[in-house]
């Protein structure tokens, strides 16, 4: 359960959600890639980088001097699973809206 908090926090952040986005659009890139087009320093994506790998969403490895980063899809299954875990409430839910919207059209207007 912890894991899966440190996830959804560190995703509440949009920059955090953009970088992972990125990531997994476009694979593996460096910090410097990273901080193309954000508005922000090295140093402030830097830090968001940092914020996501204890989260374990993402993954750094260091190429010389290069530090590449890449998404850790076991971060992402967290997410995934607690998602499909309640995919029974959403059903029911759901099942609940249809009929009541059934039966709302019964009534005369």
């Amino acid at each position: 359960m912890t894991q899966l908090l440190a996830a959804f926090s560190a995703l509440s952040d949009p920059t955090r959600f953009a970088i992972v986005e990125q990531l997994m659009t476009e694979g593996e890139l460096s910090a410097g890639d990273l901080v193309e087009g954000k508005g922000m320093s090295g140093a402030a994506i830097s830090r968001h980088l940092k914020l996501l790998r204890q989260a374990g969403l993402v993954r750094q490895r260091i190429n010389g001097t290069q530090r590449l980063y890449s998404v850790a899809p076991e971060g992402l299954r967290a997410i995934a699973d607690w998602t499909i875990s309640k995919r029974t409430f959403w059903e029911r839910s759901l099942d609940r809206l249809a009929a009541a919207i059934e039966s709302d059209k019964t009534w005369p207007t």
